[in-house]
């Protein structure tokens, strides 16, 4: 692919210039507009609404100019993306309306210097005929956004009464006079009628306000807290949590020592007695009568 042609790069850097200066306008002409809409909001409150309808068209005319500005701004960010396409002699079906647009708006916006500056670079890329016919628009390749914000033509009666009644809608101004309680009076309604809906469950039944006591059977029946019962054991014992080794693990509680006779007894007790008899009476041996005492504690003397 050859490297971008001198006019080309001149192209670039000039639209991304005209996008910086393109949003410092914006940003300018909203700020003034905020003041504008305080003087009307002023006005309509000081009862002067034929002094508001008159000077409501500048807000109107900044708006329709600041849009204007959004939708160059794209443009530009458009064709600095695609500047690469620029390089063909004849303009690219997909960048003409862009180009033709930039061409037929640069001389009607004014603070953008650089926009004049990009518009006649195109010019000299494209040619005398390709110039003349973006301003003239013969083709209707500009967009039509673009034509429609720059006539000059007065604004609607309508369009100018839709922005004094918001303008003193959102400054709390009664304008027309009886407007603002009736604003009024449909929120409030609005929120009754959220308030209803949310009450109000799916199968439209009313929720109750107020439960019903409940019942002794019910309140037998219930699970007393813990608390009750009288105080807790000052020793706990955590069970032990699983893990991959021991997946079910077992709490062993300290109970009675396990009593088995001691060497002694088994020997004293247990040296007479026959295998069958050790079987029979188990580990303990069996219960010892009187005479069977008394030869063991004249062994025990001996």
């Amino acid at each position: 692919m050859p490297p971008p042609s001198t006019l080309t790069n001149r192209i670039k850097v000039q639209l991304k210039l005209s996008i910086s200066r393109l949003r410092m306008v914006q940003q300018k002409d909203t700020a003034l507009a905020k003041q504008q809409r305080r003087a009307m909001a002023a006005l309509l409150e000081a009862g002067k609404a034929e002094s508001a309808r008159i000077r409501v068209e500048n807000i109107i005319r900044s708006d329709l100019n600041t849009e204007l500005l959004e939708i160059i701004e794209l443009y530009c960010e458009l064709l600095s993306a695609r500047v690469g396409l620029l390089e063909a002699k004849e303009c690219d079906p997909g960048l003409e309306e862009a180009v033709k647009s930039i061409i037929f708006a640069a001389p009607k916006i004014e603070g953008v210097k650089e926009l004049s500056v990009v518009r006649a670079l195109l010019a000299d890329k494209f040619g005398k005929e390709f110039t003349m016919q973006a301003m003239e628009n013969g083709d209707g390749k500009v967009s039509s956004r673009v034509a429609s914000r720059l006539r000059v033509e007065p604004p609607a009666k309508e369009l100018v009464e839709a922005y004094l009644s918001t303008i003193a809608e959102a400054y709390g101004i009664d304008w027309p006079p009886g407007s603002k309680a009736k604003r009024e009076a449909e929120e409030a309604a609005a929120a009754n009628q959220d308030d209803d809906d949310d009450d109000e469950p799916s199968d439209r039944h009313k929720v109750k306000v107020l439960e019903e006591p409940l019942s002794t059977d019910a309140l037998s029946k219930a699970t007393p807290p813990r608390d009750i019962g009288g105080p807790k054991s000052p020793v706990s014992v955590v069970p032990p949590s699983p893990s991959t080794d021991n997946v079910r693990p077992k709490l062993n509680l300290p109970g009675p020592p396990d009593l088995k006779p001691s060497k002694k007894m088994v020997d004293a007790g247990l040296s007479k007695g026959s295998n069958s008899d050790k079987k029979e009476s188990g580990p303990g041996g069996k219960i010892p009568d009187v005479d069977e005492l008394a030869k063991r504690f004249a062994n025990l003397k001996r």
